[in-house]
């Protein structure tokens, strides 16, 4: 894993970006200590993840709803997927301006 500071990253901007792209994750530096992590998603799906792993409404959001599962008020993977099915089955509505 590479390591640049700051002052190297502003000047050398586009050679770290390729050197995420195709080596791996640069950590970034600002007076010796790690401020940023310079990190080239493989594809849509990581960037996604990515975003939502430190997204911190989607963190409580996850956590409620494991709780609610564990409390007994979740409902069976068979149920979920079916009524996922059935909501992709309905047509849109219509959007009011």
């Amino acid at each position: 894993m590479k390591t640049a500071s700051v002052t190297e990253l502003r000047a050398k901007l586009s050679a770290y970006l390729q050197e995420a792209e195709t080596t791996g994750p640069v950590v970034i530096t600002r007076n010796g200590k790690a401020v940023a992590l310079l990190l080239a998603p493989v594809d849509d799906d990581d960037l996604e993840r990515l975003l939502l792993s430190r997204s911190p409404r989607f963190r409580v959001l996850l956590g409620a709803s494991r709780k609610s599962i564990k409390a007994g008020r979740g409902i069976p993977h068979k149920a979920f997927w079916k009524a996922v099915r059935e909501k992709d089955r309905r047509p849109p509505r219509a959007t009011q301006r």
